[in-house]
């Protein structure tokens, strides 16, 4: 899962949704330099990985795009994902993604001096291009699969992702229609327990 599927499974808890968000940029037990509430949503976002990362749905999908983008396949395989949460994001939200966006936006902003560097560095790219709304759109994933792919020490071929997923598309949105409401229910449970 991305940033839009992080984001979105935190729900209406402002510090946890922070905490989903910067997950990546705090390292092994930094979490504890947090508030309670934002590193719980640190907890979270490492429960929602490894969930992801060992279901067999999501194997089958990583399986899929190993051959052409062989370790890079598990972040190809997040980004398609983010790709139809943005597309069908009103089936999931009770608002537009659009106002979703700009909500999320305005709220990780106005806790911009807490965020880790790497984290204050990108968000102001991240809003100024809209990343969250580009995702609804196949050009927006191949946009930001491209430039992951430059940023990549190895070569990816994640520059060439969005042209497969417009050639297989139903098969991996219907991945993600297997896949996504398990991970709703396991990270509903998941908010409860931690």
């Amino acid at each position: 899962m991305n940033y839009l599927a992080h984001l979105y499974l935190s729900g209406d808890d402002e510090e946890l949704l922070l905490g989903n968000f910067i997950a990546d940029a705090v390292k092994g037990n930094k979490a504890a330099l947090y508030s309670p509430g934002i590193a719980r949503g640190i907890k979270l976002h490492r429960l929602i990985d490894t969930y992801t990362d060992t279901h067999p749905v999501v194997s089958e999908t990583k399986a899929r795009l190993r051959e052409k983008y062989k370790k890079y396949a598990p972040v190809v395989a997040d980004l398609y994902f983010d790709h139809f949460l943005a597309k069908h994001f009103e089936r999931f939200a009770n608002e537009s993604l659009e106002d979703y966006s700009q909500r999320a936006y305005s709220l990780i902003n106005s806790h911009f001096a807490a965020l880790p560097e790497r984290v204050q560095y990108f968000f102001p790219y991240m809003v100024e291009q809209n990343w969250l709304l580009g995702y609804a759109e196949i050009e927006g994933i191949a946009r930001a699969l491209t430039g992951l792919s430059r940023r990549t020490s190895f070569e990816s071929g994640m520059e060439t992702a969005g042209e497969e997923l417009t050639l297989n598309y139903s098969l991996y949105y219907q991945d993600f229609e297997l896949f996504f409401p398990e991970l709703e229910q396991y990270v509903e449970v998941m908010k409860r327990e931690i």
